[in-house]
């Protein structure tokens, strides 16, 4: 059992120095997003929303096809792909870099990992299901992809996809500062109290 955990933990320690060594040109730009993902500072989560607010605005106004959508998203990414790592240490100064700096972009990347694993996790799960309990996965794939496209067919697909992006980027800043957790244990208080009445009433 320790030998498989330490097995996990030096192939963790690879893959996130891997990473790390591919994303080093990014590293000043993930330190930056990560303190406005995380609100350090309190304007942080209204700034999110109106960037966010202003692209898709952008979008509605342009109306572009599908195609265009996506080759103009894309360009976008080769681009920046290219331009952050030439651009990033003339404006942040990479001799500013600091040991604090590069303990926080090595828990951003072992994070990032750690997601990466979660998905292939999730995935394997998922057919592990169809191999084992075909019928619960069928019936499972089908209700779930049933709900989505009535919930697509109900709310346009511009507005759904800003409400995903929106909630998606201000979610580490909810998580970092427990607005989840308070409101799941409000929730869970409510259910119990619910939970209780009907059982006096019961007896």
């Amino acid at each position: 059992m320790a030998e498989g955990d330490n097995r996990s933990t030096n192939l963790l320690a690879a893959e996130t120095a891997s990473l790390e060594e591919k994303l080093q040109g990014w590293g000043e730009v993930m330190l930056m997003a990560d303190k406005v993902l995380r609100w350090e500072r309190a304007w942080f989560p209204p700034a999110i929303m109106g960037v966010v607010s202003l692209v898709f605005l952008t979008i509605y106004y342009l109306d572009p096809s599908v195609l265009s959508g996506v080759s103009c998203f894309v360009m976008f990414l080769c681009l920046a792909d290219y331009l952050v790592p030439i651009l990033a240490p003339r404006i942040f100064g990479s001799n500013k870099w600091t040991t604090e700096q590069q303990q926080r972009f090595h828990e951003i990347c072992s994070n990032l990992v750690k997601t990466r694993r979660r998905a292939v996790g999730w995935w394997k799960c998922l057919f592990t299901l169809k191999e084992e309990k075909p019928k619960m996965y069928f019936m499972t794939m089908i209700v779930s992809l049933a709900a989505v496209a009535w919930v697509g067919q109900q709310v346009h697909n511009l507005l759904l996809t800003y409400l995903i992006v929106t909630f998606l980027l201000l979610l580490p800043g909810l998580n970092q500062h427990g607005i989840i957790l308070k409101y799941i244990g409000m929730a869970k208080r409510e259910i119990n109290k619910l939970l209780k009445q009907k059982e006096k009433k019961n007896e």
